[in-house]
């Protein structure tokens, strides 16, 4: 109740850069909960601040990591297409599609699809190449972000310190916030 108390006062803050470039960070953090099953997180940005984030306890059970951030690419892309097409309906040019993630097998994965499959990610269902077709397309474009970098972790990962802080001043946006 105290944090609600002291960050009663805290703003959201949006920016849109002049870039044309919708910004997803999606993360996983596996197996996180009583029933094994991992958790997602995804923020979407512009340019500066959180237009749209998201946390959820995945529906499925993953046997990794990397098919945990597959299952969470696979939860958000249809508010990733649905969003690039709402800007594109009020009238502005979406450039690019960024899908930002922290784990190199999973962005392997999901650009070239089964032919970056190995003999511990033959099961993954097929369902999962989706993201492969939209990159094929141009949709969506997949991009590492590295861990530090993930600010999605803030919605998968109990941050603590200064981690939370710069985390919830780049969500926010806010300078001003402690």
């Amino acid at each position: 109740m105290s944090y609600l108390k002291d960050t009663i006062d805290d703003v959201l803050i949006l920016e849109a850069d002049n870039s044309q470039t919708v910004r997803w960070y999606v993360d996983a953090a596996f197996a996180v909960h009583k029933d094994m099953k991992s958790h997602m997180g995804a923020i979407m940005t512009m340019g500066s601040g959180a237009v749209i984030s998201l946390s959820t306890k995945q529906k499925v059970n993953a046997r990794s990591s990397t098919e945990a951030e597959l299952v969470a690419v696979d939860d958000v892309i249809a508010k990733i297409l649905w969003t690039k097409k709402f800007i594109k309906w009020q009238g502005f040019e979406v450039k690019l599609n960024i899908i930002y993630q922290d784990n190199t097998s999973t962005v392997k994965l999901e650009m070239n699809g089964k032919t970056s499959c190995g003999k511990r990610t033959r099961h993954f269902d097929i369902k999962l190449f989706y993201v492969t077709n939209l990159v094929e397309r141009k949709e969506v474009t997949i991009e590492y972000c590295p861990t530090d970098e993930m600010i999605a972790d803030f919605f998968t990962k109990p941050l603590v310190g200064s981690k939370f802080g710069k985390e919830k001043k780049k969500i926010m946006n806010n300078t001003s916030i402690q």
